[in-house]
């Protein structure tokens, strides 16, 4: 007698929409801003391996889902949409973050298991392009204008991080514990002593990569995680209590 099985049909991604969830991947992580243009369908196409009808049918869906608009003329491009407004964009925010309450909860505590793991795995077989990723990382943080471009390249040094550990498993894990943690990032306060303590903890992970001292690189990205969880946890107690009046 058979067993009775279900399996689900297999949906192979077309090339237009592997195309479009790359670049949903990277809006999502905050890589591209509100307001900055995407490169040119020709230079997308070169960067995809694939033809401008592919990147233009990509671009049409990301339209439709509203993440970017079309704009004509002498500075014309495709550029990341910019929020509606700052106040319905922050409720929206809050809302969605109180959605997910629960899932950002348990992926706190998962994010404290793995990423100082991965650190030790990144100092034991990082190579130079790695060490050269996380260190220019670094000094595009120390070099930033504005709060948007400090959190994109410090998403680039997590992920330069976990990258340099060379297992794609890892690494597709920290990109999206990043992603998904990016939201409430960005609603956590920022502050002159902020920056500097996390600068102050980033360049002691580093170090600790670049000499090849695995266990150093997990205790140092412990505390780096430990402290930015203390924050996350404060911002999604607030939006409970914001949620219970």
């Amino acid at each position: 007698m058979a067993v009775e099985v279900h399996f689900e049909p297999i949906q192979q991604l077309r090339a237009h929409e592997y195309v479009a969830e790359q670049i949903r991947r990277h809006i999502a992580l905050r890589l591209i801003q509100p307001g900055e243009s995407l490169p040119s369908e020709r230079e997308l196409a070169a960067m995809f391996g694939v033809g401008r009808p592919t990147i233009q049918h990509a671009l049409r869906l990301l339209e439709a889902d509203n993440l970017v608009e079309a704009r004509r003329g002498r500075h014309g491009g495709t550029f990341v949409s910019e929020p509606a407004g700052d106040e319905e964009a922050m409720d929206e925010l809050v809302a969605r973050l109180r959605r997910q309450r629960q899932d950002l909860e348990e992926l706190i505590v998962y994010r404290r298991t793995i990423e100082p793991a991965v650190s030790r795995l990144a100092a034991k077989v990082r190579r130079k392009p790695d060490l050269a990723a996380m260190h220019s990382a670094l000094d595009r943080m120390g070099e930033a204008e504005g709060e948007a471009d400090y959190m994109r390249h410090d998403t680039e040094f997590h992920l330069a991080i976990a990258r340099g550990s060379h297992n794609r498993f890892a690494a597709r894990q920290i990109e999206e514990i990043r992603m998904r943690l990016n939201d409430a990032i960005t609603l956590l306060p920022e502050s002159e002593t902020w920056h500097d303590r996390i600068d102050r903890e980033h360049a002691e992970i580093a170090a600790a990569i670049e000499a090849g001292d695995g266990e150093g690189a997990h205790r140092a990205m412990d505390v780096h995680v430990a402290n930015s969880e203390q924050g996350l946890r404060a911002l999604l107690n607030a939006i409970r209590r914001r949620s219970l009046r």
